[in-house]
């Protein structure tokens, strides 16, 4: 931190103002910087200050017995305030010592003003230099912001960057890569470092939450602070800043730490664009791989390169994800803007599932991305991990080019052996199709039950008259009498025969489901609810739901139709 920036106690007191001023009490704090300077004659001021100001007063109000004055002194420093400056005179005769204590135990300055003093002369001359020296701190901010962000056009610009933060601030800086190793600024020895690195490890699964726009984060470190910003973008961090103070950050501290950490994010996010349209075509088999026009290991291999055997034993998920817009907002030239939204939503897939320990292979066509997603291992099974990656996505909605896209997600069975990356995508667009049955947005293979079997049967002849053979007197009825048979039927069964269930979820009253299901009785004779026949009902009814989707819905609210 530049000192000269920021004006002190130590500076007001060689003011001629103060020339006959005294600190009596809390000498060590002289170098507290000075916000403003406030004339205070009352005890209540709790919402009347805010910190770091020059308090001036004649004790009015507040000097009438020593509680009261020590009260009023400890809410000060509470308040975070500069220091005290007290006119001796009607209402304070001389400073008690319990006050003069009080001071030093806070390295709190109390100083004092023998003699009568304009205290409207004091305001106007500190407010002009406080003021002035605010400009010139601005001005030296804008100056280093600059030079941040020229920095980061050059060769090793996060380097230069953390060199000139440290240079400014006069401070230790720690640069914590999440994948790669801590740099120092100054260098100093692996004992010096050891500290500071578990230091932060004992509170760095408390920054995960830490988005990477947030204030600084301040850490009390022996008799040092340290102040931690999160270095990223996309809702994605990929680095901290630790900036170790021998003092408390001031607010230049706290600016230039803010600059330095957009100007590394807008590198380290140039960085990853040009990667990543690199990995986009270069990525191109991965299409012919999940289209099955790969099968000979060799080409694969040529195509992965030397990491081949690790790679292909590695257990991995084949993921369709479908883009939809459903507020039908208009972009502009739309084949651009859509390659462009669909490439900034790979960014931000990509890191998202490094994130969690997945490393992606992502091809797209049309509207939908495919991703494999391959595990590299971590301590939570993969699948609950591909889940959290997958609901991270699926919720980002800071971004704007993404606020207003609708995903739907089809996921395959864990598979081994890339060659097999076909079997897998089916699977993913067998789980996406069902979307209009299940309402769901992210569907995995192994949990779609009995639609696994109904997917393979429909050939457009087998499941139709499955359902009409089971299902068809009921289908018939409603059809003719505008009835919901079927939907009661199938809501009925879900619930295990629960007419309590069943009526409410239906919304409509008990003694009208009675008469539902007598009817459904008569229709599909006395024996529907034996277990045999229960079994082929339930799947006929589910084939049903496969087919005609729009029939099928459960109603959210809705008065009885019988």
């Amino acid at each position: 931190m530049d000192w000269e920036l920021v004006f002190t106690i130590r500076d007001a007191l060689k003011r001629p103002l103060f020339a006959e001023s005294e600190v009596v009490g809390g000498k060590s704090g002289l170098n507290r910087a000075i916000r403003w300077v406030h004339v205070l004659e009352s005890a209540s001021f709790e919402s009347l200050i805010h910190g770091e100001e020059m308090i001036l007063t004649t004790g009015i109000g507040v000097g009438m017995d020593l509680p009261s004055s020590l009260a009023f002194m400890q809410n000060l420093i509470d308040k975070s305030a500069a220091c005290l400056c007290i006119e001796l005179g009607a209402y304070f005769n001389d400073v008690p010592q319990e006050m003069i204590d009080l001071a030093n135990s806070h390295d709190f300055p109390l100083i004092i003003f023998p003699r009568t003093v304009r205290f409207v002369d004091i305001t106007l001359d500190l407010h002009s230099l406080i003021i002035n020296r605010h400009h010139r701190m601005l001005q030296e901010l804008e100056s280093i912001s600059r030079e941040f962000h020229r920095l980061t056009l050059t060769s090793q610009g996060t380097l230069k960057v953390l060199q000139l933060l440290c240079k400014s601030t006069r401070t230790q800086i720690v640069y914590m890569q999440l994948q790669g190793k801590p740099l120092f600024f100054p260098a100093i020895s692996p004992e010096e470092q050891s500290p500071l690195l578990n230091f932060f490890a004992s509170f760095s699964e408390e920054m995960e939450g830490v988005q990477p726009d947030a204030a600084p984060h301040f850490r009390e470190y022996g008799n040092k602070t340290i102040a931690v910003k999160p270095v990223g973008a996309l809702d994605q961090t990929w680095a901290y800043i630790l900036m170790v103070c021998n003092h408390k950050p001031q607010e230049f501290d706290c600016m230039l730490l803010d600059s330095a950490s957009l100007s590394i994010a807008q590198e380290l996010l140039r960085t990853r664009y040009m990667e990543e349209r690199k990995l986009f075509s270069e990525n191109l088999w991965v299409d012919e791989l999940i289209n099955g026009r790969i099968e000979d290991d060799n080409r694969l291999k040529s195509l992965i390169g030397p990491d081949f055997n690790v790679v292909n034993e590695l257990p991995y998920r084949v993921c369709l994800i479908e883009i939809e817009n459903p507020r039908d907002v208009k972009w502009n030239s739309s084949e651009n803007e859509w390659e462009s939204i669909t490439f900034h939503l790979s960014l931000i897939l990509r890191s998202i599932f490094e994130k969690y320990s997945l490393r992606p292979l992502i091809t797209l066509k049309n509207n939908r991305l495919t991703v494999i997603a391959l595990d590299i291992q971590s301590k939570l099974p993969g699948k609950l991990r591909l889940q959290q990656a997958l609901d991270s996505l699926q919720h980002i909605r800071s971004d704007e080019k993404l606020k207003d896209l609708q995903l739907i997600i089809g996921v395959s069975k864990s598979q081994r052996g890339l060659k097999h990356a076909y079997a897998g995508y089916q699977e993913a667009v067998q789980a996406l199709s069902l979307y209009s049955c299940y309402q769901k947005s992210l569907l995995f293979y192994e949990e779609l039950g009995v639609f696994q079997l109904l997917l393979n049967l429909n050939d457009g002849k087998t499941l139709e008259n499955f359902i009409r053979s089971y299902l068809g007197p009921l289908i018939d009825h409603d059809q003719t009498k505008g009835s919901e048979l079927m939907l009661t039927l199938r809501v009925y069964l879900d619930h295990d025969g629960s007419k309590q269930i069943a009526a409410r979820n239906l919304f409509i009253v008990r003694q009208s489901l009675y008469y539902r299901l007598d009817k459904i009785t008569e229709l599909l004779g006395e024996d529907f609810m034996l277990p045999e026949n229960r079994i082929s009902i339930q799947v006929a009814l589910r084939a049903y739901q496969f087919l005609y989707p729009e029939k099928s819905t459960v109603p959210s609210s809705r008065s009885a139709q019988i």
